[in-house]
C-alpha cells in the first residue's frame, strides 16, 4: 500500500510539473509583432504650445496610448517660440527618438529640420498644422477646405440673392502660420468667383483675442454696414464676437470661424456669437493620431517612403444643426480609450 501511494504521488507530481507555469502569449499572426513594434519605442511631441486645448487633447491621447502599448512618450514645449521649437527638434535629431510628432508654428521654420530628421532615420509625423515639407505622415485638417467652407458661408450670408451689400472683413492670425496662409488662399479663390463680395479689411490679430477685439471694433466704426467677419481660430475670434456684441450687432454682422469643436465653441454657436463654424473634431483626430503612430512604428518608413495623410472630417455647425453631442470636453477626452 505504501509503495502504491508513493508511485501515485510521484505520478501526480510529474503531471503537475509537466504543466507550464505561464501559458505562451496568444499570437494571431500579427499581435506579438505589433506589441514588439511599439513596446519601448520613444515618441516625442513638439507642439506650438501646451497652453491651449488642442495640443493638450492630442497629448492626452498619445499619453494614454503610451500606457496601453508600452511606448515612451514625452513633450518638448517651445511655448509659441519658433526658435525654441527649432532648438528642440535639432536636439532630438542627435538623441534619435523613434518618432517625432510636430505641430508646426510656421510654414517654413521646421521644414529643413524635419527633412534632416527623416534622413537621420527618425520618423516624423505632422499634426494639424503642416509645413511646406512633407513628412512620413500628416494627421489633421485640410485647411484649404476649411477656408473654402467659411468663404462659401460668407457668400451665402452676404452675396448675391442675400439682400446684403457683400462687405466682409477677414481677421488673420499670423500670415506665415500654415492654416492662416492656406485658408486665406482658399477664401481669395472663392471670392474671385463671387465678385459681389468686397473685402473691406484684411488684418492680422496674431491669434490674440484682445487684438481681434480692437481690429473688429475699428472696422465696425469704419463700416457700420459690414455684413460678416471671417476669422481663423475660435479662441482669437471670441474677441471679435465681443466687439460685435458691444456694437449691438450680434446676428446682424455674421461671425464665421473654425476650431477643434470644444464645448465653448458650441456655446458660442448656440448664443449666436458664432453664426458659422467649421469643426475638425479633435476627438476624431486623436484616434487618427494614435493610429498613425501605430502604423509608423510598425512600418518604420524611410525618408524616401511615400507619405500618407489622414485628413479630418469637417462639419459645419450653426444654430439649426447644433446638438448636445456636437462638441467635446476635456473630460470626455480623458475618459476615452486609444
Amino acid at each position: 500500500m505504501k509503495c502504491t501511494k508513493f508511485f501515485a504521488a510521484l505520478g501526480l507530481a510529474a503531471m503537475v510539473t509537466a504543466v507550464p507555469l505561464h501559458a505562451a502569449e496568444f499570437d494571431d499572426g500579427q499581435s506579438i509583432a505589433f506589441n514588439k513594434a511599439l513596446a519601448g519605442k520613444k515618441v516625442v511631441f513638439v507642439p506650438v504650445s501646451m497652453s491651449f486645448d488642442l495640443p493638450q487633447a492630442w497629448a492626452e491621447a498619445m499619453g494614454k496610448a503610451a500606457q496601453t502599448y508600452g511606448f515612451k512618450f514625452s513633450i518638448r514645449d517651445p511655448n509659441w517660440s519658433p526658435d525654441a521649437g527649432a532648438q528642440a527638434i535639432t536636439q532630438l535629431i542627435s538623441e534619435k527618438p523613434d518618432l517625432i510628432v510636430v505641430h508646426n508654428i510656421d510654414m517654413q521654420v521646421y521644414a529643413r529640420l524635419m527633412k534632416r530628421a527623416m534622413e537621420a532615420g527618425i520618423t516624423v509625423l505632422q499634426v494639424n498644422l503642416k509645413s511646406s515639407q512633407n513628412s512620413n505622415a500628416y494627421v489633421g485638417a485640410n485647411w484649404y477646405n476649411i477656408g473654402r467652407m467659411q468663404a462659401n458661408m460668407a457668400v451665402k450670408a452676404c452675396g448675391k440673392g442675400s439682400g446684403k451689400n457683400g462687405k466682409v472683413a477677414i481677421t488673420q492670425g499670423t500670415p506665415t502660420n500654415p492654416n492662416n496662409a492656406i485658408e486665406l488662399q482658399a477664401m481669395e479663390d472663392v471670392f474671385k468667383n463671387n465678385p459681389e463680395i468686397k473685402v473691406v479689411s484684411n488684418q492680422s490679430a496674431d491669434w490674440d483675442a484682445a487684438k481681434a477685439h480692437a481690429i473688429t471694433s475699428t472696422v465696425l466704426k469704419q463700416h457700420p454696414d459690414l455684413c460678416a467677419v471671417l476669422g481663423m481660430w475660435e479662441v482669437m475670434d471670441a474677441g471679435a464676437a465681443a466687439a460685435i456684441k458691444e456694437a449691438g450687432k450680434t446676428g446682424v454682422v455674421q461671425l464665421i470661424t473654425n476650431g477643434g469643436g470644444r464645448g465653448p465653441a458650441c456655446e458660442s454657436v448656440g448664443s449666436g456669437a458664432f453664426n458659422g463654424y467649421v469643426s475638425y473634431d479633435v476627438p476624431g483626430q486623436n484616434r487618427d493620431l494614435v493610429n498613425a503612430i501605430k502604423i509608423l512604428l510598425q512600418t518604420k518608413p524611410t525618408a524616401n517612403a511615400i507619405p500618407f495623410a489622414l485628413y479630418s472630417p469637417l462639419t459645419e455647425l450653426n444654430k439649426s444643426n447644433l446638438t448636445a453631442t456636437s462638441c467635446w470636453s476635456m473630460e470626455q477626452v480623458k475618459a476615452a480609450s486609444y
